[in-house]
């Protein structure tokens, strides 16, 4: 009689947590991302696995059989979808040239100061800096003015700033439309032309995920553009691969570098925790005439984000 009261309450947190999870992992076999508050939820998909693995203890406690079998299907999805999504292999032609890119959030400008000494340290070809508001923007051109000859800024307040810098000459174009600011240009590097596009849509915050849908959507149309043009699309994009509408994104032909170079699911944010828990919303996609020979995640003091700093070698398209 005793054991009744604790099988039932094992039994009524088994199901609590399954219906939890089983409505974000539903979302994610349905290649959708739902409403509030499973696009936030999604960007921690693979985490669920501990509140999975808890509620199967407590169905097996209690007895709960059916409720173990549902466990133990919620927990097939979550595994299966832990893989990087997209393009794995390497372009079919000869490689042309290398290159190095960083891009990093500094949160409304406040990782500046520790930023500066990456960019010296690891002296990428080209630089993407979201949340990067007058200040940041001062500071960066006028230190490295003598290395980064060529730029591209949306100049603006708090998170809407933004700055690319480039070794490579620039011929402007006209960006990505959206809430913050998102340039663009196209590079010529080492006489080939190569699209680069700063991203950073809003985030998935309650009211506004749709918002965050029509800006990633502006993103992917950017992408699909121009598929004949070697293309680099790096930033802040506010969402994962487990996310419908970043993988729309990769559909386009583009591939996440971090994953590529063997960073499937190293968080980049937040930074805080992020050598525990946290999800990888920052990247560089790259069109199928590159791949990623190594990437790292840095900290960089006073943002919230780590950046990601990636190695590159462009290919001969056939």
């Amino acid at each position: 009689m005793n054991r009744r009261p604790g099988r039932r309450l094992g039994a009524w947190c088994a199901g609590l947590l399954l219906a939890g999870v089983g409505v974000v992992a539903g979302c994610r076999a349905a290649d959708t991302d739902g409403v509030t508050p499973v696009p936030q939820l999604l960007a921690f998909l693979p985490w669920l696995l501990v509140p999975t693995v808890f509620a199967l203890l407590c169905a097996l406690l209690a007895r709960w059989w059916p409720g173990l079998v549902c466990g133990v299907a919620v927990l097939g999805v979550l595994a299966w979808y832990l893989d990087p999504y997209g393009r794995t292999g390497e372009p079919g032609g000869p490689p042309v040239t290398t290159l190095r890119v960083l891009t990093s959030n500094v949160e409304f400008g406040r990782g500046t100061p520790a930023l500066v000494p990456w960019i010296r340290d690891r002296r990428p070809d080209v630089v993407f800096v979201e949340e990067c508001e007058y200040t940041c923007q001062a500071t960066l051109e006028k230190d490295f003015a003598g290395t980064y000859g060529y730029r591209r800024a949306v100049r603006a307040a708090g998170s809407h700033g933004s700055l690319i810098l480039s070794r490579f000459p620039l011929r402007p174009t006209a960006g990505v439309r959206g809430t913050m600011g998102m340039p663009g240009a196209v590079a010529d590097v080492h006489g080939h032309p190569v699209r680069i596009q700063l991203a950073h849509p809003m985030p998935p915050l309650p009211r506004q995920v749709g918002l965050w849908h029509r800006e990633l959507g502006r993103l992917r149309a950017f992408a699909a553009a121009d598929p004949h043009t070697p293309t680099i699309l790096a930033g802040d994009f506010n969402a994962t691969q487990d996310h419908a509408a970043f993988r729309r994104i990769l559909d386009t032909g583009l591939s996440d570098a971090a994953p590529l170079a063997g960073h499937g699911r190293t968080p980049s944010w937040p930074a805080r925790t992020a050598s525990v828990i946290g999800a990888q919303i920052d990247h560089v996609l790259l069109s199928r005439d590159f791949t990623a020979t190594g990437a790292r995640f840095l900290r960089v003091t006073g943002s919230d984000h780590r950046a990601l700093v990636v190695d590159l070698v462009l290919y001969q398209r056939r």
